[in-house]
């Protein structure tokens, strides 16, 4: 009896090994090495409800839903390349959170060398007339300046 529980025990031990191996998040099982890509996958892509923060950030119920998805999909063995195709496809571009050149992406990537553009040419007009000194008064301007005084 006490010999059968030890062999009983012994059987177990690489089912343990295995189970350790194993993370449950957002109703997926998987290994350690597919959370890390899951996560880094999810690091990449926007919270639609947050916009600021990555979906693996959010705590909104729909980042929940697509970190589940990206979870099931890299157990199915998707690459990473297929799964963020697949997440532009359905949102749009907007929900990556870094968007590549492209020209839908040109005046956002243009729009900061803009606006030190446009700031540099105000400041420069502003500058100008500034720099310019007042024309004197005429002989009419000065006697109706008298009169006012």
């Amino acid at each position: 009896m006490f010999m059968r529980r030890w062999l009983f025990l012994l059987a177990l031990l690489p089912a343990l090994a295995l189970a350790q191996d194993m993370v449950t998040r957002d109703g997926v099982t998987m290994t350690a090495a597919q959370e890390a890509q899951a996560e880094a996958i999810g690091d990449q892509l926007r919270c639609l409800v947050c916009q600021n923060e990555s979906i693996e950030d959010s705590d909104a119920k729909l980042a929940g839903q697509l970190r589940g998805i990206i979870r099931q999909q890299v157990v199915q063995g998707v690459p990473p390349s297929q799964i963020m195709d697949y997440m532009v496809q359905r949102y749009g571009i907007f929900v990556l959170l870094k968007p590549p050149v492209s020209p839908l992406t040109w005046l956002l990537y243009a729009m900061p060398a803009l606006a030190l553009a446009l700031g540099g040419m105000a400041w420069l007009f502003a500058a100008r007339r500034k720099a310019a000194p007042p024309a004197p008064l005429s002989e009419a301007e000065r006697a109706r300046l008298d009169e006012l005084l």
